[in-house]
């Protein structure tokens, strides 16, 4: 038997979609507010009783630890904050479908944690394999970026005098060198 997804993406889209557009000023704030959702989250999770208070427990700080990441990467656009979000939903959801796995017994729990074990490999790698997608697109970027700046280079090497020293300005200015 398969655990039931948890869908940590929508139970956070609420926090985490506020917190996209903000700069660092406002990064004490929206921190505040996740840590807020977080505690009231908590609160309705004293509610319940024996692994149902568990598996929402687990939820709510699964929720927490994304909308952080969320912000984070918000903040910090790069491969390595996008993996990092990537990772804790991997995380969050890990530990709530181990959570849900408590309730059986014997062969079906057995079952139970390892689809949710090998789920969470398969996410984790998914995160690392994304990330050096990223990384490695943007070196070729770079390559190709150089590449084009060098044969424009010697095609400036045509030129002489002023028209060489304009059209070797031209090119840092484009390229950025």
């Amino acid at each position: 038997m398969k655990p039931r997804s948890f869908s940590i993406i929508a139970a956070c889209a609420c926090v985490c979609s506020s917190a996209l557009a903000l700069g660092n000023s406002d990064d004490k704030a929206a921190r505040e507010r996740i840590d807020a959702t977080y505690k009231s989250d908590i609160a309705a999770c004293a509610k319940l009783a024996g692994n149902a208070k568990d598996v929402c427990v687990a939820e709510a700080l699964g929720k927490r630890n994304v909308a952080r990441a969320e912000l984070d990467a918000a903040q910090h656009d790069s491969p390595r904050a996008r993996a990092k979000v990537t990772e804790e939903k991997a995380e969050a959801t890990y530990k709530v479908a181990k959570e849900r796995c408590d309730d059986m017994a014997g062969n079906a729990k057995d079952v139970c944690v390892a689809d949710a074990n090998a789920q969470y490999k398969r996410a984790k790698a998914d995160a690392k394999a994304q990330e050096r997608i990223v990384e490695a697109r943007s070196d070729a970027r770079a390559d190709a970026r150089d590449a084009e700046y060098k044969a424009a280079k010697e095609r400036c090497d045509s030129y002489a005098g002023e028209a060489k020293d304009r059209c070797v300005a031209d090119l840092k200015a484009r390229y950025g060198k």
